[in-house]
């Protein structure tokens, strides 16, 4: 019997059919057919008994008892009595039975499933007078009932638990990968047991670390079954126990010879320490410790490892996972930056469930697989990782000497004067933002900004003896000259105005609400809006304040007040916070300063966000912080809060409940850009005060000194 072929089927996610069947055949199995999420095969018990101990890809491996018609429950009740149950089980035992249809004339599974119940019941009241009892709990057989259409098959399930539960994981994230699913990832990204020792298999984004324990497992010849719980073979009747102890001790030398072999690396990092916990306990738990190495580190911050061949395997998180989808392609984005700049001439393989965020890696993949995790549609793209496209420092645009006509030349000129003073400046500082001018000329009262390859225009109020129609005209003839000085299209231009333009219909707002364009400063990536809103999201006079933030961060708990969109919280984790919080009234704005904090690989782990009114959470807070930046509104009322904010009026109460939340030797930076501000006397007499101003103005707001004031504060000593 145990020679005897037999004919079994081995179940898999859709997706796998085509790699379970090369994975049988290696295992010796004679493949008989194949249809969506099963694949069927013949071979001995020995072939079946392998299946379930190496199969990397299968759930199940069912043994066929029986197939015959069954257009109806009494058929179905008949064929199943036509099977010697006593062959498979004693009266003694537990055994459980399930069922699946397909266009079935029995329409309830249930019902079908006890129908094959009380088939087995009744061979063993007619044969001994006594019964085995449903447990549904660890029974010791399992039976499973397949209908398709009016054929019915009954086969025994010899995998017990599903094949995918190894035994290893004690902690799965927040949505695991299936280990069968994980499996398949790791060997359509060209992952094999033969990579040389110098190959390195890296996941940056690891969670749990199934992809890195499943490219272990392969590359070791460990057999993923050897930390299976419970297989439902134990209970059956044909078991042969000599037989499966034979491929148990087979097993288990090719894996003490496995991991006696020189390795390559296996590396994954994870910014959340508690996914870095799990993912070391199941490394544990899979025999794997030494060979799979983990560290905590944020997607922006990572360095890989150094490597002439390597494999990156990751499953990023996508919409399912991680806030809202904008935010999750901006992940992607910095993913796709990263490998490019740090992984020239690897091979990676993504797994994701759209092709928006597959296409925000920005980079054209080499092959495309189709797969589920769960009911999730999703691809895993392959690549060759391009080398990363040259940046030039600075902006993106150059000073041309067309002027459009006459009446602009004088504007045209201040112009071309401003940039020729601040582009060297801001290439050589690497400054891609910057005002380029600031109603330097009262005819033309406007602000130009360069936002890398667009520009940013902003109509001031008219002064009051300039008629409405001529500061519109000049408005316009200013507009042309920008285009023109700045070799830009009208599509590169775009306008903020109070009231609509009489003769310039062509500069009107356009179209592209919720746009977000992705600039650079000082080695940061923020996101802007040119469209929507007066501010930009970015406050360009704030400059040499989000450095010196960056600077004075390291190993800081820091706290961002009215935050706005982040900019100064992506400075200060990127400068090496040990942790940042961000509190602002908005949802969109906090929405914005989570894209932007995603945008650079910085994660909520380490970068808390709350939304509400900052006097009222100074209040609650317990914590303490070692750097606080406050840049607070000019005034401010909402629906959210019955408050009215006035920084004049108000920045005392604000400094006193925030130097509360300040640790003893820590710094708050303090700023606002109320042109008429005077700041309370009683604050010299109170805390150490430091006028800063003078240096946190950039270049390009030199002629506005007034444009903000920022002071240094901290406690006095006691």
């Amino acid at each position: 019997m145990i020679r005897e072929k037999k004919q079994f089927v081995a179940t898999c996610a859709t997706g796998l059919e085509g790699l379970l069947e090369g994975e049988l055949k290696n295992l010796g199995a004679d493949i008989e057919s194949s249809e969506q999420g099963a694949v069927s095969f013949s071979g001995t018990m020995r072939t079946g008994y392998r299946a379930c101990l190496w199969s990397r890809l299968a759930n199940r491996i069912l043994l066929t008892l029986n197939i015959f018609e069954a257009p109806d429950p009494d058929a179905l009740y008949a064929g199943a009595r036509t099977i010697e149950w006593h062959e498979h089980l004693e009266s003694i035992n537990t055994f459980a039975v399930s069922c699946t249809a397909i266009d079935s004339p029995i329409g309830h599974t249930g019902f079908a499933a006890l129908r094959v119940k009380d088939a087995l019941v009744d061979h063993f009241r007619d044969r001994d007078r006594k019964r085995p009892s449903v447990s549904t709990v660890h029974p010791d057989i399992q039976l499973q009932v397949f209908l398709k259409g009016t054929a019915a098959a009954l086969r025994l399930d010899l995998s017990g638990a599903s094949l995918h539960m190894r035994g290893y994981r004690s902690q799965g994230g927040d949505a695991p990968l299936k280990e069968t699913l994980a499996a398949a990832i790791v060997q359509l990204s060209g992952w094999t047991a033969q990579e040389p020792k110098e190959a390195v298999f890296f996941d940056p984004m690891c969670g749990s670390g199934t992809l890195l324990i499943e490219a272990a497992l392969m590359y070791g010849d460990i057999a993923p079954g050897l930390l299976h719980r419970y297989f439902g073979f134990l209970g059956w009747r044909g078991h042969s126990s000599s037989l499966w102890q034979q491929e148990l001790t087979e097993a288990k030398q090719r894996c003490k010879a496995g991991l006696e072999r020189t390795w390559p690396k296996i590396i994954g990092f994870d910014a959340d320490r508690n996914a870095v916990r799990g993912a070391l306990e199941n490394i544990e738990k899979a025999g794997l410790r030494g060979h799979v190495h983990i560290e905590r580190h944020e997607l922006g911050s990572f360095q890989a490892p150094a490597a002439q061949q390597g494999f990156i395997v990751t499953n990023p998180p996508y919409g399912e996972r991680l806030g809202s989808f904008s935010s999750v392609r901006y992940l992607y984005r910095c993913l796709g930056r990263s490998l490019k700049q740090q992984c020239t001439g690897w091979h990676a393989a993504v797994f994701t469930n759209t092709v928006e965020l597959a296409d925000a890696l920005g980079m054209k993949p080499t092959a495309k697989h189709k797969l589920f995790n769960g009911p999730i549609p999703c691809n895993l793209y392959l690549y060759d990782v391009p080398e990363a496209s040259i940046e030039e420092p600075g902006p993106a645009l150059a000073v041309h000497q067309e002027t459009p006509d006459i009446e602009a030349q004088q504007f045209a000129n201040r112009l071309r004067k401003n940039l020729a003073q601040l582009l060297p400046w801001a290439r050589r500082e690497g400054v891609s933002c910057f005002r380029a001018y600031d109603a330097d000329m009262p005819e033309y009262n406007m602000a130009v900004d360069i936002y890398e390859k667009n520009v940013h225009v902003q109509e001031y109020a008219p002064p009051k003896d300039i008629e409405p129609a001529k500061a519109s005209h000049r408005f316009i003839t200013g507009l042309r000259a920008v285009e023109a000085v700045l070799g830009v299209h009208r599509s590169q231009v775009f306008i903020k105005v109070r009231k609509q333009q009489k003769d310039g219909g062509q500069y009107e707002k356009r179209g592209e609400k919720g746009k977000l364009h992705e600039v650079r400063e000082s080695g940061c990536r923020l996101l802007v809006n040119l469209t929507d809103y007066l501010d930009t999201g970015l406050f360009l006079d704030h400059r040499n304040t989000r450095r010196m933030l960056r600077e004075m961060a390291a190993n800081k708990h820091f706290l961002n007040l009215f935050g706005y969109t982040g900019s100064a919280t992506v400075f200060a984790a990127l400068g090496g916070a040990r942790s940042t919080t961000t509190v602002d009234l908005s949802a969109v704005y906090l929405e914005w300063a989570r894209c932007n904090l995603v945008l650079n690989g910085l994660s909520d782990e380490l970068n808390e966000l709350v939304q509400g009114d900052c006097m009222q959470w100074l209040e609650n807070e317990k914590r303490q912080f070692d750097l606080i930046f406050a840049d607070p509104p000019t005034f401010s009322n909402s629906k959210r809060t019955s408050t009215v904010f006035d920084v004049q009026r108000d920045h005392v109460e604000l400094i006193s409940l925030a130097m509360r939340r300040l640790a003893p030797k820590g710094i708050l930076i303090f700023s606002t850009n109320f042109r008429k501000f005077k700041l309370d006397e009683r604050m010299l007499s109170w805390y150490r005060l430091e006028d800063i101003s003078a240096q946190t103005i950039p270049p390009d707001f030199v002629r506005n000194k007034r444009i903000h004031q920022c002071w240094k504060i901290g406690h006095r000593e006691k």
